[in-house]
């Protein structure tokens, strides 16, 4: 799945469009890179955001197309 998206589904970021101009601004590293929006999540990457006063870093447990509000949070962990 394309970063963009994941980022939308999973809730991280509200919109597909703002997630792809993060992307286009370098602001989300995937694994300690910048990332494009077309970059192809995989399990175990490690996405950190830099939005805002507070940069937020998690760790890909599933990749899945849709995510309800309740099951959005199970596809990723919050990492310190």
């Amino acid at each position: 799945m394309r970063l963009d998206k994941y980022l939308k589904v999973t809730r991280l970021i509200k919109r597909r469009t703002i997630a792809n101009e993060a992307c286009d601004a370098e602001k989300v590293t995937v694994n300690g890179k910048v990332a494009r929006a077309s970059y192809d999540v995989k399990i175990g990457d490690v996405i950190e955001i830099n939005l805002g006063q507070r940069p937020l870093k998690v760790r890909v447990l599933t990749v899945s197309e849709y995510a309800t509000k309740e099951t959005a949070a199970d596809q990723y962990e919050v990492l310190p």
